[in-house]
């Protein structure tokens, strides 16, 4: 990882509420040239401080789409079993996220799909055409009161 100085958390938080912003505009934002914003930003993007640039879609785009929130829990925690299930979890599109959490479950995962019929079928391909998975307690989101992928980092 790399020193992060004022200037680069000062981009970093212009980044993360508008990607879209020229280099002219985040320059003029951050008081330096539009060269020296660029370099900062491929310098962030190498070091791995900026995984991707990406645009958040509004859920309102399938307003009867589903978000839900699984807690999974493996009947075997062995590496390889942990491993298998969360390679499995990763490889399916409608995981948004995956994490291995403790105590509790094992995994974590946040899951967007277009209807209760996909539900219907990742739970099928996920959970239970697998003989290790032991417990799945899934919780339906009725409203999005926020979401916020902004990290602050340290400094």
């Amino acid at each position: 990882m790399i020193e992060l100085d004022a200037i680069d958390r000062h981009l970093l938080d212009l980044l993360q509420s508008d990607a879209s912003r020229s280099n002219v505009e985040l320059a003029a934002a951050l008081g330096v040239s539009p060269a020296t914003a660029m370099r900062r930003v491929r310098r962030l993007a190498d070091a791995g401080v900026i995984e991707r640039q990406v645009a958040l879609v509004s859920p309102a785009l399938a307003p009867q789409a589903l978000s839900v929130v699984v807690e999974v829990t493996l009947d075997r925690q062995g590496a390889e079993h942990l491993d298998a299930f969360e390679a499995r979890a990763v490889d399916e599109p409608a995981v948004q996220q995956c994490w291995r959490v403790s105590p509790g479950p094992d995994f974590v995962l946040v899951l967007w799909l277009p209807d209760m019929p996909a539900y219907d079928a990742l739970v099928r391909r996920l959970f239970t055409q697998d003989a290790n998975v032991r417990n799945v307690r899934a919780y339906f989101a009725v409203k999005r009161a926020k979401f916020e992928p902004r990290v602050t980092p340290p400094g």
